[in-house]
């Protein structure tokens, strides 16, 4: 508590140096007025003494300090008067207004401005002489003015604090902005980097286990050709992503993003890679040949949920067909992709169900609904259904 009402440096200069000056003006003699009650030469020290004390309380007990200058100032009427303490006052109303509650600073420029007014014509009635108005004006130099000068100081530094804890909170929502921004790019490549990917290493992993696990020449040599060729097109959808990250360089520009027009040589490469588990893929597009063309992000967004259901029936699909299917009905591009549900005998990838949860996010993206699950087929057999269904206007895809 005591700390809290401790006295800053300023206001220790304020009053030495107004006491001081005060006391140079007493030994010179220097005064304001003369001929009143209190002549004697020091009881002007008085009001003096206590207004360098008001100068302490100024910033920690503003409404005390007002108080106690009010009062020396009036008491430095009934004396010879000092010049120093007349001018302490002016700054002892000017932190009253400046520090104190929101509620001084709003009325004691107003009660100033009324003292001012009152005295004014108060004196001018008594006097009736023109000379009355300089006494106004001294009480209005003295009281109003520090209190106007007290509130545009003040509300000064409300605007530059305002302006600082805005800048602060727009600082914090741009680090959030950027925050997000990074963990949804980061979800992207990883999407990307599993859509890409996955496939190939699974095609590598089981037809290697093949190779190593069945002793025979010609199986070995044609799961060595799957694990080329899926190597070889593993690397160039690296090198294609690579691409796409880097910023700036002297390589060549990347790529294009797959579209649905690839789909032909992905069902190729399904049946070449899912042959020795019994996998048979067909692709059946039943939209309008004529139809227009699909924006970007619905083209790769179906193109990877297809790339990826085939890739979860390579590695989990028991043996049987496996049947892509794309249509279109009104705004809505359905793809939807079958397989026999159960185990197979044979080499298998493990799974880490990364795939669904990116097949999710990628139509959530779009605004469009998915689903995935097991469901009782035509033949009694359990059937395996991945089917999603994306908007095809680019105003219904939310950002």
């Amino acid at each position: 508590m005591l700390t809290s009402i401790r006295p800053d440096r300023d206001a220790v200069a304020l009053a030495v140096s107004g006491l001081l000056g005060g006391l140079l003006l007493w030994l010179l003699g220097l005064h304001t007025q003369g001929g009143h009650p209190f002549s004697a030469p020091w009881v002007t020290l008085v009001p003096l003494t206590a207004m360098a004390a008001a100068e302490l309380l100024r910033r920690n007990a503003p409404r005390t300090a007002l108080t106690v200058g009010a009062l020396a100032l009036v008491a430095d009427q009934f004396t010879r008067g000092s010049l120093a303490t007349i001018l302490m006052f002016t700054d002892v109303m000017y932190a009253a207004v400046l520090y104190g509650t929101p509620a001084a600073a709003r009325r004691l420029p107003v009660a100033t401005l009324l003292v001012t007014v009152a005295s004014t014509i108060g004196f001018l009635a008594w006097f009736r002489k023109p000379e009355a108005l300089l006494i106004g004006l001294v009480i209005g130099l003295v009281s109003f003015i520090p209190a106007l000068t007290g509130v545009s100081v003040r509300s000064h530094r409300t605007a530059a604090e305002a302006a600082r804890l805005a800048a602060a909170q727009t600082a914090r929502l741009a680090e959030m902005d950027r925050t997000q921004a990074v963990i949804a790019e980061r979800a992207r490549m990883a999407r990307e980097l599993h859509d890409m990917v996955a496939g190939h290493l699974s095609a590598v992993a089981i037809h290697s286990t093949a190779a190593l696990s069945i002793d025979e020449p010609e199986t070995s040599r044609n799961a060595l050709k799957v694990i080329r060729e899926n190597s070889v097109e593993g690397l160039a959808e690296m090198r294609r992503l690579i691409g796409l990250l880097r910023e700036g360089g002297q390589d060549d520009a990347p790529g294009p993003a797959p579209t649905l027009a690839a789909l032909d040589t992905l069902v190729e490469q399904t049946n070449a890679n899912g042959a020795s588990g019994g996998l048979v893929c067909t692709l059946e597009d039943t939209r309008d040949r004529g139809a227009e063309a699909l924006p970007t992000p619905v083209e790769l967004a179906a193109y990877r949920i297809v790339q990826e259901s085939l890739t979860n029936a390579l590695k989990h699909a028991a043996p049987g067909p496996v049947v892509v299917r794309l249509g279109r009905t009104g705004e809505l591009l359905t793809v939807e992709v079958t397989s026999v549900f159960g185990s197979r005998t044979g080499p298998t990838a493990p799974g880490s169900g990364a795939g669904l949860v990116g097949m999710r996010e990628r139509v959530a993206l779009l605004g469009g609904t998915f689903g995935a699950g097991a469901e009782p087929g035509g033949d009694g057999a359990k059937i395996w259904r991945v089917r999603a269904e994306l908007p095809v206007r680019k105003r219904e895809m939310r950002e």
